[in-house]
């Protein structure tokens, strides 16, 4: 249960590149997140691995899009693929441009995966009924949640580890058929940055740590 087909017009490359971050994205959105048609959500770190797709399956999902990342590049990539708005995360007062942009309401579906300020920002541009779906933590600084600030908007901070889901096939398979479905009628967009040998993954992890690339990177043996 593990394995999944590969569609015959699908390369290797592009084989490679879709699984682990496409099926979170899926999974943090639908099994996680609970997204409904016309909902807002907010996605961090929108032009990275996993972003690229939470912005393209939102959007195929009846969502409207706000993403945030640290580029003027990187923001017109997530625009590219479909956001509504790209706000800058790392200026100060970005989650009162969430606020803006939403009518004071906030975000329905946060989807975080930086931590730290990142989060406790996030908290207070999250709209009444709001979910928070944390799924890593890039900054290096684990998110605190004040239980009793949850209570008057009715928040919800919930989390998303795929190898948690791996073993259970009866929400993989669902997931593995929607992300290739998507991927081979031309509704979701791969985003392959680069590939490279398999000799020079050292040097394409300290580019990766510094986050000088955008979507998927591929090491070929």
């Amino acid at each position: 249960h593990h394995l999944t087909r590969v569609p015959q017009n699908i390369g290797w490359p592009e084989a490679a590149a879709l699984p682990v971050q496409a099926v979170t994205a899926d999974q943090v959105l639908h099994l996680s997140g609970r997204l409904q048609p016309g909902e807002t959500v907010l996605v961090h770190a929108a032009a990275g691995g996993v972003g690229v797709f939470l912005v393209q399956m939102a959007k195929m999902a009846g969502a409207r899009v706000i993403a945030t990342a640290s580029t003027e590049a990187k923001r017109r990539l997530a625009l590219d693929l479909g956001a509504d708005v790209a706000i800058d995360y790392t200026r100060e007062g970005w989650a009162q441009e969430v606020r803006e942009a939403t009518g004071g309401r906030g975000a329905d579906i946060i989807c975080e995966m930086v931590g730290g300020d990142v989060f406790n920002a996030s908290m207070t541009c999250l709209a009444p009924f709001g979910r928070i779906v944390v799924f890593g933590m890039a900054g290096g600084t684990p998110s605190m949640v004040n239980a009793i600030l949850l209570m008057p908007q009715n928040h919800t901070v919930t989390g998303y580890y795929l190898m948690a889901a791996i073993d259970r096939p009866e929400v993989m398979a669902p997931t593995h058929d929607r992300v290739f479905r998507a991927l081979v009628e031309g509704r979701l967009r791969l985003v392959v940055s680069e590939t490279a040998p398999l000799s020079e993954a050292a040097d394409v992890h300290r580019r990766l740590v510094g986050r000088e690339t955008t979507g998927k990177l591929v090491l070929m043996p």
